[in-house]
């Protein structure tokens, strides 16, 4: 007698369940992203540091505490928290106003307030002493799969000034193209440029800074760009005569091709 192999009929055969596909959850803070993960990593110690912690109500606590290590002088810290009556989950309370303050009087602090279901601000100021020295305002939207932040860093809005800073987007059917200009101080800019060609295929980012040496009556600005092409150029006054001489040089790495100048302007 020999082996028989039998084969089911189709319709006898078990199916598998149709696959049920959940759609992903919004990710959280984009300042959350990372926490997990740093959390897991054990913070470094040195020292003797005392902490404190008194829950005073529902909404204020607050915290002290005492650091002595022998690199610097004792330190003392002072940490009160209020978490409003609008609670989203076990851990997001708004309004919410964290404040931390040392023995110097420098002073940390965070206010976070719920606009809408899905919009969120959070403003962050520092100050050394009574010297503001930043402040920091980031807008948040939450949609169904994604977030999405918008940051303001450092606007002088006491002198009534913002940072100086000029951002502008072109798009159009030829492609798209953005730049950013900032202005840091009186003797530092920089500058990121953006362009895609949709008729070329292609697309190109660059970016390029600007210093000044007033003392030495010197200029220099540089570039890269995402070709692989490194410029700088360097420009020299020559006092009391009105002559100005320029070296400038440039290396595309990708096609291996090396340019360099030399210029003289009068006037």
């Amino acid at each position: 007698m020999g082996n028989t192999l039998g084969l089911a009929p189709m319709g006898a055969l078990p199916r598998r369940s149709p696959r049920r596909e959940e759609p992903l959850p919004n990710p959280g803070s984009f300042d959350e992203l990372h926490r997990l993960c740093k959390d897991v990593f054990p913070a470094q110690m040195e020292g003797v540091k005392l902490v404190v912690n008194k829950v005073l109500s529902s909404h204020f606590q607050v915290a002290h505490t005492v650091h002595m290590s022998a690199l610097g002088l004792p330190g003392y810290h002072l940490h009160a928290a209020y978490a409003g009556d609008w609670q989203l989950s076990p851990t997001e309370m708004f309004p919410t106003v964290v404040g931390d303050m040392d023995s110097s009087g420098s002073l940390n602090a965070q206010v976070l307030l719920l606009l809408a279901e899905r919009l969120r601000a959070k403003a962050v100021f520092q100050t050394q002493q009574a010297k503001f020295l930043t402040w920091q305002f980031d807008g948040e939207y939450r949609g169904d799969d994604y977030t999405a932040t918008l940051t303001l860093g450092n606007p002088d809005l006491i002198g009534e000034s913002a940072v100086h800073w000029v951002a502008t987007l072109n798009v159009g059917s030829g492609g798209a193209h953005a730049s950013y200009y900032h202005k840091a101080n009186e003797q530092v800019q920089v500058g990121v440029e953006f362009e895609a060609n949709t008729r070329l295929q292609d697309t190109t980012f660059s970016f390029g800074y600007h210093l000044t040496l007033p003392q030495a009556n010197m200029v220099f600005r540089g570039l890269v760009d995402s070709n692989w092409c490194v410029g700088a150029v360097l420009e020299k006054k020559m006092p009391p005569l009105p002559v100005t001489l320029a070296l400038g040089a440039f290396l595309n790495h990708w096609r291996n091709r090396f340019h360099c100048g030399f210029s003289i302007t009068v006037g």
